[in-house]
């Protein structure tokens, strides 16, 4: 059981040190996304990083997240640029109107978090904003490209936009686009290079820093012309980052002179709403990588970033967040506590003096570059193969809210999203209006308690949506550490939003020491094999694939077990190191000894990051349980991919390096005494000997199998693992098996 950071203060003398570590790379990381954010949304480039600084600061000491980063989000720029177009009156105080709107923006989050609305983020499909999310990408990209490529933008309209990268392309400017081309390069294959050097900086930060030389060679500091095939193109400071020298220049204060005005509240409904979704979805996707499962009070939360958010509009800056990239970050250094949000708040303080100089030589292009894709990864092919990989209808959903918002608004993006959702799953069910929301608001779910104590929950009618608040009333009333189940037998329509609610009360319910189990949905039919696809109430397809045909006669063969479901099996997995940080979306085609389950070889569906930079993986996996206890380690080889584990820059305080073992190998242990006393020779020399596993790790009562390169295995590799858990099980078993 992993034991819990300490919280205020005790938690700071705790674990100073790895939240300060942590602090410094997400302060690198947050120092170039501020200023492009910023730059992007149309203001001044410090309004970004006083953002982040008062996201580190102040956010600190009033949120209810444990390790998320605030600051400002590129998911912000859109409705920033919209509030700029709509409240422009000519008079050049249009972003002192902007900067009122965030701060009653703020005052307004502070108010629905004291009234407790946090709750009702849920009623957000999570597939909708997701589709928001889209298209914010897409205009990011499309304003951004402009600035990359060095050509004029000639329409506001985002489609008129997308049509002048066509247009305008004769005109790109051959020396801005080679630094954004650089830039791109980079970012693309930074995680790609092994090299030690070169990983100790974020790649937006070596964006940065690789744009300098290019600013010297074209001589950027001064307006000219340099004549290149024919043409001449005009360079000069126009191109550079521009901030003062002195950062109590950037400041700039409210008017609330346009209060009186509908773009004046339209552009406040628009920021509230939009930050809000973001941060309250931002942070529970940060509570699905804590390695400590943590659950982030979003009521506080609100209150936390509106607080925040008036503070930083009060003085120019940009509405606060929960940011998911640098939150991301963040964890992956092993931050235990919100002290690294204000670490990373002081340091920026400490960079930002101690740069702005250099700052002031880099080309705007890079920062360009770098929202470019930032916005590509919003709305990249990956996400819209993911999307459907949900469900067909999941698609539908989310191509419709992308072009709803790019045609019209973000907030009638939200809401035609939302009502396009309601209709398809109203054509689906396939009953009247009136029994449908009938069986929405009134289905007649249950909880009950059984006479040993556990609780049974019915889920009756259609659980979409719209239900979620009436469903978490029930789940409210179920203590913890009992035994659930909860039954979808009689419901009609189960969405795919409801479903990713329901599996991680389950994650959080059994990390509380309590037991969850679903049934029912197994005479239900749905588009897609995903895990939490939207189920319909009909009789289910059970035909295997031909991967998972061969794997049962291979099963057969050897009398083992299998089964194409393991999902009770995924939050086991999740007591593992490895997937403290990534959560596991499936558990599939499952082998094991069809006795004592001593041994299992299953298939994993996993996720590396948060969902803006989102990586999935498949990989076959083999776990070796014990009668016994066993020490808590790490084996691995050398040649792991690095770029998933990152073991070399572990630096968790509950392990440390263990010496002795192999050069071959990289050891790290709880306890070394312990580990010296469990190690055997020829346990030594099986996992030397292996040329297929290649990562074992114990989470003190089993051991975790990892094969050479993270993919499925072959079906002839399945009997080479089953045949290395087999003989790693009776040699620990000999040498360890405590005396009666």
């Amino acid at each position: 059981m992993e034991i819990i950071p300490k919280k205020g203060f005790k938690g700071l003398v705790e674990n100073w040190q790895s939240d300060l570590l942590a602090a410094l790379s997400v302060s690198l990381v947050a120092l170039p996304l501020a200023l492009g954010i910023a730059i992007a949304c149309g203001v001044s480039p410090m309004a970004g990083v006083l953002s982040s600084i008062i996201g580190g600061i102040v956010t600190t000491f009033f949120r209810g997240s444990h390790i998320a980063i605030n600051g400002p989000s590129a998911g912000i720029i859109a409705v920033i640029l919209t509030a700029i177009e709509v409240m422009d009156d000519g008079s050049g105080h249009v972003l002192n109107y902007v900067f009122a709107a965030i701060v009653v923006s703020g005052f307004i989050q502070v108010i629905l978090g004291l009234l407790k609305f946090g709750k009702f983020a849920d009623l957000f499909h999570s597939t909708v904003v997701h589709g928001i999310l889209a298209a914010i990408g897409i205009i990011i990209f499309v304003k951004q490209i402009h600035y990359a490529l060095g050509t004029p933008i000639e329409n506001k309209h985002i489609l008129n936009t997308l049509l002048d990268v066509y247009h305008e392309f004769e005109n790109i400017n051959p020396f801005v686009a080679v630094i954004s081309f650089a830039g791109l390069l980079l970012m693309i294959f930074h995680s790609k290079i092994s090299y030690k050097f070169f990983n100790f900086l974020p790649a937006p930060l070596w964006v940065l820093l690789i744009s300098i030389p290019f600013a010297y060679a074209f001589n950027f500091f001064e307006p000219h012309t340099i004549h290149f095939l024919n043409q001449d193109y005009k360079v000069g400071p126009s191109l550079l980052i521009s901030i003062p020298d002195n950062i109590l220049d950037a400041i700039m204060f409210p008017d609330f002179s346009k209060v009186n005005t509908i773009p004046f509240w339209t552009s406040v409904l628009s920021i509230t709403i939009i930050s809000s979704i973001e941060s309250l979805a931002s942070a529970k996707a940060v509570d699905k990588l804590d390695p400590y499962k943590r659950k982030t009070n979003l009521n506080k939360d609100l209150v936390g970033v509106g607080i925040s958010t008036m503070a930083a509009g009060a003085i120019g800056g940009l509405p606060i967040i929960n940011v998911i990239v640098r939150s991301t970050v963040n964890v992956h250094n092993y931050a235990k506590t919100k002290w690294s949000n204000f670490y990373h708040g002081i340091l920026l303080i400490i960079f930002i003096l101690l740069l702005a100089p250099l700052i002031q030589k880099v080309p705007l292009a890079a920062l360009g570059i770098l929202l470019v894709y930032t916005g590509f990864k919003l709305a990249s092919p990956k996400v819209f193969k993911s999307v459907y990989s949900q469900g067909i209808e999941q698609l539908i959903f989310f191509i419709g809210t992308l072009i709803i918002t790019l045609m019209t608004n973000l907030l009638l993006g939200i809401f035609g999203g939302l009502l396009l959702a309601l209709v398809t799953h109203f054509l689906l069910a396939k009953v009247s209006v009136f029994q449908f929301f009938k069986m929405i608001f009134k289905p007649g779910s249950s909880l009950k308690m059984k006479e040993d104590g556990s609780y049974i929950l019915s889920i009756k009618g259609i659980a979409n949506f719209l239900a979620t608040i009436k469903i978490d009333n029930l789940l409210s009333k179920i203590p913890e550490g009992k035994n659930v189940v909860i039954d979808f037998s009689d419901s009609k329509l189960v969405d795919f939003s409801i479903q990713e609610h329901f599996h991680d009360f389950q994650r959080s319910f059994i990390n509380s020491g309590g037991n969850v189990r679903i049934i029912g949905l197994q005479e239900h039919s749905s588009s897609s094999s995903h895990r939490m696809a939207l189920k319909i109430s009909t009789v289910a397809s059970n035909r295997l694939t031909t991967r998972q045909s061969k794997l049962k006669e291979m099963a057969e063969r050897q009398k083992w077990n299998f089964s194409t479901e393991s999902s009770n099996d995924i939050y086991y997995f999740e007591t593992f190191h490895f997937f403290k940080t990534r959560p596991i979306e499936k558990c599939f085609n499952t082998i094991d000894d069809g006795n004592k389950k001593d041994w299992m070889i299953v298939e994993i569906k996993f996720e590396e990051g948060g969902y803006v930079f989102q990586e999935e993986f498949k990989t076959t996996l083999g776990l070796i349980k014990f009668p016994f206890p066993i020490p808590k380690f790490t084996i691995e080889k050398k040649v792991f991919p690095e770029r998933i584990l990152s073991l070399w820059k572990h630096r968790d305080i509950d392990y440390e390096l263990f010496h002795g073992f192999s050069k071959n190998f990289i050891v790290k242990v709880e306890d070394k005494k312990e580990m010296k006393e469990f190690l055997s020779e020829e346990f030594n020399e099986l996992i030397e000997d292996s040329k297929l596993i290649h990562h074992l790790e114990s989470n003190g009562e089993a051991i975790l199998l990892f094969t050479d390169n993270l993919q499925l295995a072959g079906l002839k590799q399945y009997s080479q693992m089953v045949s290395f858990a087999e003989k790693l099980k009776q040699i620990v078993i000999k040498t360890n098996m405590p005396s009666k």
